[in-house]
């Protein structure tokens, strides 16, 4: 069994802080821990409305669904038949989405891309997989003159509209277009200019609002009224990987996740396959001093210490969440919560009472 000091832990802690907030971060979202998962979960993910089960898309094709706490329960590496890439040349599956439509299906927005060359068809489609099986159902192609490739796709909520982006534009479509048979089909909205800077390389809804991530000079998260097309910031960083997909389901110490794909010229933040970022809004105002203290881990399962003080005294009472699992402290302010995952991570502590609220450094787990 591998064992800490409090020493120990809080080194260990240290040598994987989270990414620095930009001085533009708003301080909406707070990151609260990173999952290392396989290098095939590239280009994004989604999940049901009940939180049963999440679905991820990559490297290029593939198709792979987990457990909310992220065991792969099934998986296919090429999701696309070789007809349609015979046929249309779709080589690529972005970010998709779940839609509520024929019981449950998984869209996946399609696209030809080639290293070095880019979109090589100038077309995009909405492929619908079944979302047990993961077989392959059909799929739509989207007007050309409107939209030249499908990078990304995301049900409205209430599952009328499936939103994605050309250009500069936001554009959504009606779910119940996307049939067998159907196509080329065309927008029934258009948002335009309401893209962000940053670009999108994924997409969820939240609260009603649609949130939408990207990576230009920094690392940006969105949010637009779909409404009114006008946007807010929600967070944004500095770190190393590349943006992609975004989902929202409770699960591993998260609300928001972000996947960040290991691909560019810089030292990886989150090393060394790609990691899915959990987030949470942030809890009230900081007034809460966070420390990790002894820990234990061996086999996916493990107890982690950590100790709240406010002013230099013990917070009896305050709820310390980490990774997902949580536990209360004493009256010495101490608190023991015992964990269980089935990826590594690196994760912190959160403590909340009151109105009050503290995170901890992040702390590695399950790494060799």
């Amino acid at each position: 069994m591998r064992r800490a000091s409090l020493l120990l832990a809080v080194l260990a802690a240290l040598a994987a802080v989270p990414a620095a907030a930009s001085a533009g971060d708003p301080g909406r979202w707070i990151v609260t821990g990173a999952s290392s998962v396989p290098n095939d979960y590239f280009q994004g993910l989604t999940s049901s409305p009940s939180g049963s089960a999440v679905w991820f898309t990559g490297l290029f094709q593939g198709l792979w669904r987990t457990t909310p706490s992220l065991g792969q329960t099934a998986g296919v590496p090429q999701a696309i038949p070789a007809g349609v890439l015979a046929s249309e040349g779709y080589n690529h599956i972005g970010d998709p989405t779940w839609d509520r439509a024929e019981g449950g299906r998984v869209i996946l927005p399609l696209e030809c891309y080639t290293p070095g060359q880019g979109n090589t068809c100038g077309t995009g489609s909405f492929g619908v997989a079944d979302p047990r099986t993961l077989a392959w159902r059909y799929y739509v192609k989207l007007d050309p003159a409107e939209i030249p490739k499908a990078m990304w796709a995301e049900a409205s909520p209430g599952g009328k509209l499936i939103w994605t982006s050309s250009g500069d534009d936001l554009l959504a479509y009606r779910a119940s277009d996307v049939r067998a048979g159907r196509g080329p089909i065309r927008s029934v909205r258009r948002l335009i200019g309401a893209v962000p800077p940053s670009g999108i390389t994924g997409a969820v809804f939240v609260g009603g609002r649609l949130l939408l991530a990207g990576e230009g000079e920094r690392y940006q998260i969105w949010s637009v009224d779909t409404k009114t097309g006008k946007r807010r910031l929600e967070f944004e960083t500095e770190m190393c990987g590349e943006a992609e997909g975004l989902d929202d389901i409770r699960t591993l110490g998260g609300d928001l996740h972000w996947l960040l794909s290991p691909i560019d010229d810089c030292r990886l933040t989150y090393p060394p396959t790609s990691a899915l970022l959990h987030f949470v809004r942030r809890p009230g105002r900081q007034g809460l001093k966070v420390r990790l203290g002894g820990w234990t881990y061996e086999g996916g399962r493990g107890a982690v210490g950590v100790s709240v003080r406010r002013h230099g005294r013990p917070v009896r009472g305050a709820r310390v969440s980490f990774a997902g699992f949580s536990a209360r402290t004493n009256r010495r302010g101490q608190a023991t919560v015992r964990v269980r995952l089935a990826l590594p991570g690196r994760f912190s502590a959160l403590a909340r009472k009151g109105r009050l609220h503290g995170l901890s450094a992040q702390l590695p787990l399950g790494f060799e």
